[in-house]
């Protein structure tokens, strides 16, 4: 099978045509229309193998959390997703890994209209995967990690270190039931991109950033870019049931520091607590866990009212 053949058998048939793509796949370049009043929010992810994913991952899993890591960019500047490219470097192009792959990243850019464009394939000794996504916004009102105040409370959309909890099951370093495996791996394997959620915090939040790298981390671009401080609250911090039950166990550092687990952390005035309380019922799983302050720095503080700190800040490439 040759390039071609690869990438009319598996990317050119695809679910989602939209009529803002007047030329798509198959000429030298893709012609596309953004809406009038709208902003291009444009953002891309690269994947490679034995550093972001194990090599016997599920393909289809694969394909999903590829685009999923770029859908969660669009989620945190409450962008609404449009077009992507993808960029695939294979050892050998083996149709049982490509059918998965496609069919994992097909699946979710049907559920969120997202079209692929283009993009390029090569041989390369590892899976290297790279996707661009691009999205609309009205002009003025993307989410940004600038933005945050002293006395905004801080939010995030749900719980955090279950994929910490299967990469450490997967590596031998912890045991979980097959049930909570399954549960964490999910959320690993196939992370949920929190679309809804930025588009319905556009005109509440005043900044936000999707959790890959860990709260810490991502939080600390947020206070950075802001210019301000903040005071997190342990207790608060939402986990699910397989986290609590071995929290004696794993500590909070996976949870604070882990990564992976694309939830958006966000930060609203006290002015829009009011119109969040009118969405919440819609993401039920949003949690108040601190405060935006003057003073520079993170401040995490325990259920005793003593200061924490994680032995982790988060992930870093070149760290």
């Amino acid at each position: 099978m040759n390039e071609f053949e690869l990438i009319r058998r598996y990317f050119s048939r695809q679910p989602v045509t939209r009529a803002d793509v007047a030329l798509g796949i198959g000429d030298d370049a893709a012609l596309l229309q953004p809406p009038p009043g709208q902003q291009l929010v444009v953002t891309t992810d690269l994947l490679v193998s034995d550093v972001h994913f194990l090599p016997d991952v599920n393909p289809a899993a694969l394909g999903h959390k590829a685009l999923a890591v770029n859908l969660s960019d669009l989620a945190a500047m409450g962008a609404e997703p449009a077009w992507f490219v993808l960029n695939l470097a294979l050892p050998v192009a083996d149709e049982s890994w490509l059918t998965g792959f496609s069919t994992g990243l097909f699946g979710l850019a049907q559920r969120y209209r997202i079209q692929l464009v283009g993009g390029d394939t090569s041989r390369a000794p590892q899976v290297v995967i790279a996707i661009e996504a691009h999205g609309f916004v009205p002009a003025g009102q993307a989410l940004e990690r600038a933005g945050a105040k002293p006395g905004d409370r801080i939010f995030i959309t749900g719980a955090l270190g279950d994929a910490g909890l299967a990469l450490r099951h997967r590596q031998g370093r912890l045991r979980l039931s097959d049930a909570e495996f399954a549960l964490c791996a999910e959320r690993m394997d196939r992370p949920a991109p929190r679309i809804e959620e930025g588009l319905a915090l556009r005109a509440i939040a005043s900044s936000a950033i999707d959790i890959s790298d860990g709260l810490v981390a991502d939080l600390g671009h947020i206070l950075e870019m802001s210019r301000v401080g903040a005071r997190l609250e342990l207790a608060r911090l939402p986990l699910s049931p397989a986290y609590r039950t071995h929290l004696a166990e794993t500590g909070w550092d996976v949870a604070l520091a882990n990564g992976d687990d694309y939830e958006l952390c966000f930060t609203v005035p006290p002015a829009n607590l009011a119109a969040l309380e009118k969405i919440k019922h819609r993401f039920p799983a949003m949690v108040d866990i601190g405060v935006i302050e003057a003073d520079s720095g993170l401040r995490i503080i325990d259920a005793a009212g003593k200061p924490y700190t994680p032995k982790a800040t988060g992930h870093d490439h070149f760290g």
